[in-house]
């Protein structure tokens, strides 16, 4: 029997370590489920794998959509060689510098088989191959097996690839796992939406393949074609070394980011009512926050934006440490403020 989980951290870290590569999100959508299905008027899936909870305000009243994508950057095997050793694709934004010596599991239809990243040793490098960073085409996954034979009776062609990161609490507020970009934005969906207040309708949707062309909000925000909508992710934390603050001036700790702009306006610029919606919300509410406008990547507001003939969109965007990595890292007060702000603003509507 399912047992629903009581606190963010428990939630997060429920999310954070059930695998979902883009495409493959079965299991966070299943646990998204069960945590929604007593506080939401109906659930459904699309045909695309889309969640699309929907909870009911007042007749003829507003629609607004809250999306958080479910699904994170991952593997998949490609390649079996005859000695059994695995080549690999990268699903989503993944820097090869990354991968190197992880320990993965592969999902295959024998259950999870354990492997390790593996590559030419350094001690057998030329002096101009160590000074350059390996390219992921140069490794492979070791699973242990002694031919390609054995291999292919364990794994397939087609299989998604996890890297494996154990969720774990560290000090002030921090937790760290894999995922969190975007486990923090479903984790927010659903404590929002078992606490939400409106005459509005809100449809909390679980998005797929967001890390590979922003697929299913395109699809679900057609479908719902809301009056409003949020998208629910995180943002990069520039407060660690190795990144000027005015590169990533958000912070972790210091509230959700409402993002003004983001890929240098090729992907959302917020319209205006909302920006001043969210924020004066949070000015009156007395919630922590920031404001971004970021040159870098989108979420899923970029798809929804351009929908029909157009959705206000906005987005809240707690800070990450180290996201499209292996592990990240994620201050709690920020994901339970983004909670506040969200059903703050829900209340207005």
């Amino acid at each position: 029997m399912e047992i629903e989980v009581k606190t963010m951290k428990d939630l997060l870290e429920k999310l954070s370590n059930a695998p979902g590569i883009s495409g493959f999100e079965d299991e966070v959508r299943d646990l998204m489920i069960t945590e929604l299905k007593d506080y939401v008027d109906e659930i459904e899936v699309d045909q695309l794998g889309n969640l699309i909870a929907r909870k009911n305000g007042k007749p003829n009243g507003r629609k607004i959509m809250l999306a958080a994508h479910m699904d994170e950057i991952g593997l998949m095997v490609r390649y079996i060689d005859k000695k059994g050793f695995i080549k690999f694709s990268k699903i989503g934004g993944i820097n090869d510098q990354m991968l190197l010596n992880q320990s993965v599991y592969i999902q295959s239809s024998q259950g999870n088989v354990t492997g390790v990243i593996g590559s030419k040793p350094p001690h057998k490098m030329k002096e101009s191959e160590k000074k350059q960073i390996l390219k992921y085409e140069n490794m492979f996954i070791d699973i242990g097996a002694k031919d390609k034979e054995e291999a292919e009776e364990l794994v397939s062609v087609g299989d998604p690839i996890i890297i494996k990161q154990e969720f774990e609490e560290l000090r002030n507020g921090l937790v760290m796992g894999k995922a969190l970009d975007n486990r923090v934005g479903c984790a927010t969906l659903i404590e929002v939406l078992k606490k939400a207040e409106t005459d509005a309708t809100v449809y909390g949707v679980g998005t797929v393949q967001e890390e590979v062309g922003l697929k299913g909000a395109k699809t679900s925000a057609f479908s719902i074609n809301p009056d409003m909508a949020l998208a629910l992710d995180v943002t990069i934390s520039g407060d660690h070394p190795g990144i000027k603050e005015d590169e990533a001036p958000s912070m972790a700790g210091k509230g959700p980011a409402i993002i003004l702009t983001d890929a240098s306006g090729r992907g959302l610029i917020t319209p205006s009512k909302v920006k001043d919606l969210l924020i004066s919300t949070a000015k009156e509410e007395e919630i922590p926050y920031q404001v971004e406008v970021s040159d870098g990547g989108t979420t899923d507001a970029t798809s929804i934006h351009l929908t029909r003939a157009g959705i206000p969109t906005g987005v809240i965007s707690p800070a990450s440490r180290y996201i499209h990595t292996p592990v990240s890292v994620v201050n709690l007060d920020d994901v339970e403020n983004a909670v506040k702000l969200i059903l703050a603003v829900l209340k207005k509507i």
